[in-house]
Order: C-alpha cells, then structure tokens, then sequence
C-alpha cells in the first residue's frame, strides 16, 4: 500500500529564510494527520506545497505515488505544464483560513463551478450532488444565498462542501477555524469531525487541540522549519518528550 503522502527531505526558502529545512514525513491513506506549532513554524507553507501552491527548492513530494508538480529526468527534476499541475491539483481539496468564496456566486454556484468546469460534470449532477454536500454541512436551506448573506462558519462549511465536491482523495485544512468567531467553530469542526470519520485522509493545520486531541491518527509539531516531535495524540499533546513542544502545548491549553 503506497502512502498518501510521501515527502522527503523537502526544502523551501523565501529570499534569505529557510521555511522549511528537510522534511520528511508520510501520511497513510485514510490517516487524519494534525500539524501543530508556533505561527512561522513552516506548517502552511508546507501544507501549500504538497499541491504546489508553493514550489519546493529541494526534496522530493509524492501524492498518491507520484511526484507533485514535476517530472523527473536523468535525477534533476523539471516542472510539469501548468493542465498537468492543474490536473493533479484537482485531486485535492483545500480549505484556507479565509473563504475564498466567488462572493457573485450562491452557494449552490459555488459548489458546482469546479466539477462543471474542471471535472466535466453535468449540471444535473453537479446540483444534486451539491444539495447533498450543503445537506451534509447542515446548510440545505442556504443554496440560494450569496456568501455575503452568510456567516463566517457558513461561508467555511460551503468551502468545504465545494472542495469535497470534486471527489477528492485528499483534503488539506490551513487553520480553517482561526478566522472564525469562537461561537462558529463548533459547527466547522463538526463537519471536518465527520469527514474523518468517513475515512477521508485529511492534513489539518491547526489551533484547535481538543480537536486534533479527538481526531487525529497522528500530531506532528514542527518548530523552526522542522518536525521536533510526532506521535499519537496521547504521545505528544499529553505527553510531550521535547522541550520545545512542552513550551508551545503548556501555552496553547
């Protein structure tokens, strides 16, 4: 069985700052990984480059068994063409810390824009499947609502009912609750609660340590570009080994 996951020694840097310095780490199929650490810890920055969002400087990143975003010859990789980048990007869904919804757009036109226009899908379909996803979210009756008629977790459950609405192997979380009012999170995270259960591999970078204490297969804490500590919830929120985690669990409970 391959990993969903595969990076190794994956390297990324902005100008002079190393975000992140050598990477390794796999994510199994059906595995519900959490990232915690301190804010310029490299979590998003990784996170964006496993559907390259951001192009790692050196390593390798697999999904699903292949490399993501290039190709490799003679031992040097090469970029792939934007379709084909494109084309695996849409295996995987991604939530970000703000909506990004199309705010001329309903709900229901949100959801069916990608699978009508990358996937190919008929509207027909695309629209039933999109009022079973707003059911699953608990929104069946905002399909008709723009984004600016919803609120902040409402807006979050529809941009999560628009990335499982391409199918996809793989969901990537960035703090898709830290945008939200304290009241809202609840109702997200009861959405992503399920996904998990459901056996979605999901990849989850967040705040929320009761979350990740409840959901997550495995926590990984990274710190200053690098992984310091991973383990099973009980391992490394309950039971820290390195300082550094100490610190960070002991100033976020």
């Amino acid at each position: 069985m391959t990993n969903m996951i595969e990076a190794i020694g994956v390297r990324k840097h902005f100008g002079s700052n190393q975000v992140l310095k050598g990477i390794d780490l796999t994510v199994s199929r059906g595995e519900v990984l959490c990232l915690l650490g301190p804010s310029g810890s490299g979590k998003s920055t990784f996170l964006r480059c496993i559907n390259h969002l951001e192009i790692i400087d050196g390593g390798r990143l697999y999904v699903d068994g292949s490399l993501m975003g290039f190709e490799e010859h003679g031992g040097k990789l090469h970029e792939m063409k934007l379709s084909a980048i494109a084309k695996q990007r849409a295996d995987i869904g991604m939530v970000f810390q703000r909506f990004n919804l199309f705010p001329h757009l309903t709900a229901l036109e949100n959801i069916i824009e990608a699978p009508v226009g990358v996937r190919g899908v008929s509207k027909s379909e695309a629209v039933a499947r999109a009022k079973d996803l707003l059911e699953q979210v608990g929104l069946s009756d905002k399909a008709d609502h723009f984004p600016a008629q919803l609120s902040g977790g409402q807006q979050q459950r529809v941009a999560i009912a628009r990335a499982l609405a391409m199918e996809p192997k793989l969901m990537l979380f960035d703090e898709p609750t830290s945008a939200l009012d304290p009241e809202l999170v609840g109702d997200v995270l009861d959405v992503m609660r399920k996904l998990a259960e459901s056996g979605m591999t999901m990849i989850v970078v967040t705040h929320e340590i009761g979350f990740a204490r409840e959901v997550a297969d495995r926590v990984v804490f990274m710190d200053g570009g690098v992984v310091v500590e991973q383990g099973s919830p009980a391992q490394v929120i309950d039971n820290p080994q390195n300082e550094r985690t100490k610190a960070f669990i002991n100033s976020v409970l």
